[in-house]
């Protein structure tokens, strides 16, 4: 895989990261990223809070020519955004994460984060309460933390000097199957192209706080 890093600039600017993301159409084709920096940003991203620290979000990097032109096929309006970027990340939850909690919460005594004790409180509890959950309600708990993983995949792109794209127009029905996941266990999300702009990305209005806000 040929690298164009010397196209992107990384940055620590917050105001720049957040102030200056722009949902990009069309990118650079030239410009790839390595899979140590693309697992990098991931790791990063991963970072973000979840219920419970359950971790739902599963992700699916497709950066091979054969799974972009797979994947553009079953994003019909998003096609250029998948063609051109060097790759796109599809968000998926995993119906089934409350199998990762005793890892999680173990992992946790074993780095030394909190107690066995603490630990085993939080387990029962836990485990109860996801078992209460209806379907929809799970739903709910799953899309809300893969949401804030996504939101923080695109600022970490953005520090390593990258812009990305969430895409909600494609075939979730059929994404799972076609690259070989099991459709009932992982649920689409969002696919988020990345890559460096081939150019600017228009400003958006946004409405004005006193809009968007009430005080109590």
């Amino acid at each position: 895989m040929t690298l164009m890093s010397s196209k992107v600039q990384k940055t620590n600017d917050f105001n720049k990261i957040v102030l200056n993301r722009r949902s990009i159409k069309t990118y650079d084709s030239d410009v790839k990223i390595s899979r140590e920096e693309m697992t990098d940003i991931l790791e990063k991203a991963s970072r973000a809070p979840s219920a419970i620290n359950m971790q739902p979000w599963r992700f699916l990097v497709v950066d091979s020519a054969e799974g972009k032109e797979k994947l553009a096929s079953l994003a019909t309006f998003n096609q250029t955004q998948v063609r051109t970027s060097s790759a796109v990340i599809a968000v998926f939850y995993d119906v089934n994460n409350i199998e990762y909690m005793d890892e999680i919460y173990g992992k946790a005594v074993e780095l030394g984060y909190m107690i066995p004790d603490i630990k085993n409180t939080i387990l029962q509890q836990a485990k109860s309460y996801y078992k209460s959950l209806e379907a929809a309600e799970l739903n709910d708990v799953n899309l809300l933390d893969s949401g804030l993983v996504s939101m923080q995949l695109m600022l970490i792109a953005r520090s390593h000097g990258y812009d990305t794209n969430p895409m909600a127009g494609y075939e979730k029905d059929k994404i799972a199957e076609a690259f070989n996941l099991d459709k009932e266990r992982f649920r689409p999300v969002m696919l988020i192209s990345i890559g460096k702009a081939a150019s600017e990305g228009h400003p958006t209005y946004r409405l004005p706080v006193e809009t968007t806000t009430t005080w109590a």
